[in-house]
């Protein structure tokens, strides 16, 4: 993984959650992926594994993308929420920016 997507990654993150444009936790993610407001998923790599498996398969049935990034530590330093390591992007536009950026940084 490379510092520079890393640091442009997580600072998308926090700026999504500053215009309030991400949700956090597992059952707001998973309410919000219902109502078709999620545009990306992304998860800690050190999320539980049962967590990780339910919620991949909440978002491929509804065809939201998914990425596992970083760790809930650091996601949750630069989103202002305290341990939290599943995060919905609802804007499309950042979640494209966002999935850009980590799909750049894993080829």
């Amino acid at each position: 993984m490379n510092k520079m997507t890393n640091d442009k990654v997580l600072k998308y993150l926090g700026l999504a959650a500053r215009g309030r444009l991400l949700a956090t936790g597992y059952n707001t993610c998973l309410f919000m992926i219902g109502k078709g407001r999620i545009r990306l998923i992304i998860i800690a790599g050190d999320l539980a594994e049962n967590s990780v498996k339910k919620m991949t398969s909440a978002a491929e049935r509804n065809n939201v993308p998914w990425r596992k990034w970083s760790i809930k530590e650091e996601l949750s330093h630069f989103t202002g929420k305290t341990d939290s390591g599943i995060f919905g992007v609802t804007d499309a536009n950042l979640a494209k920016a966002i999935l850009e950026e980590i799909d750049h940084s894993e080829s």
